[in-house]
């Protein structure tokens, strides 16, 4: 059998499995129901804190690709949200590929540019959720003092990085070899002077500061745990896209990351999937939404400015 048809065989059946074993153990009907107590308006707050992350989320590539999407906010956001439709849905990350798919075919971009450029998102991704899992719950198991210190020691590593892709570049300017002509193809596609990289990085933080506060609100909605303990479980849920293999869509592995960061608070398991499956379902609703708006948008460079 095909390696990507047993990947998509396994994702199918470990979704399956999620939905009898939820079934069976909690009943899909009581882990809904607390759907129908909830205010409109809160629900109706957080869809809008979500929504406006994908604009966050817009602008850092709409101001990262100044000069190839002059012109193109509209094109833009229509990329973005399509590329978070397909990273929601499609399993282990697979959706990253529509990123310098789109980028080609609407703004002419290079592969590797794109594709070098949201390797650095993604670093400044998980620099920012390592910093926040670092401030929120480093005390509760390394004590306040390590925590702040390895909070000071990890906060300037995009700094460095970023000079240091500076002074690599630098060095291999001119370089005759193979290799050396990639790497520095690549390296030409990462931040090229200190502005952008202080816009880009200040996207970043703004982004997920909005987001995890929206999900650890609508999670709170479900499950009320310490702040910690909700924003630990949405960091995990969200880095669980990363494993090579989970049920479509995300199901089972998505609950799995946020039980993880909730149990060590002392919710009960039955309560943390609970909040976690209803948690799941806000973030594919918000996604399919999204995904639904994006067909509204122009393709192709031209759309509104931004």
């Amino acid at each position: 059998m095909p390696k990507p048809l047993l990947k998509h065989l396994v994702a199918l059946l470990i979704l399956i499995a999620f939905l009898l074993a939820v079934e069976w153990w909690y009943g899909w009907a009581p882990l809904l129901a607390p759907w129908r107590t909830l205010s409109p308006l809160a629900i109706a707050a957080a869809a809008l804190l979500t929504l406006l992350t994908y604009w966050l989320r817009t602008m850092r590539f709409y101001d990262y690709f100044r000069r190839e999407m002059q012109g193109g906010f509209a094109t833009c956001f229509k990329l973005q949200l399509q590329h978070n439709l397909l990273n929601n849905l499609l399993p282990a990350r697979t959706g990253e590929l529509s990123f310098p798919v789109l980028m080609s075919r609407w703004f002419g971009v290079p592969v590797m540019h794109s594709m070098t450029a949201l390797f650095w998102f993604r670093l400044l991704d998980l620099h920012t959720l390592g910093l926040v899992a670092l401030a929120a719950v480093g005390g509760h198991w390394l004590g306040l003092p390590v925590a702040v210190a390895a909070t000071l020691a990890w906060l300037p590593l995009p700094w460095f990085a970023h000079h240091f892709g500076r002074a690599l570049r630098k060095r291999l300017h001119g370089h005759e070899g193979r290799i050396g002509r990639l790497v520095l193809k690549a390296l030409d596609s990462l931040p090229q002077d200190d502005g952008a990289f202080w816009r880009a990085w200040a996207w970043t933080v703004v982004n997920w500061a909005v987001k995890l506060g929206a999900f650890a609100w609508v999670l709170w909605l479900f499950v009320p745990a310490p702040a910690a303990g909700l924003l630990l479980a949405v960091i995990l849920g969200d880095l669980t896209s990363v494993l090579p293999v989970h049920g479509i869509a995300g199901a089972g592995t998505y609950e799995a990351g946020v039980v993880a960061g909730l149990a060590p608070f002392g919710i009960a398991l039955k309560e943390a999937l609970a909040g976690a499956v209803n948690l799941h379902l806000f973030m594919l609703g918000a996604t399919l939404i999204g995904g639904a708006a994006s067909v509204l948008l122009p393709s192709g460079n031209g759309g509104g400015a931004g």
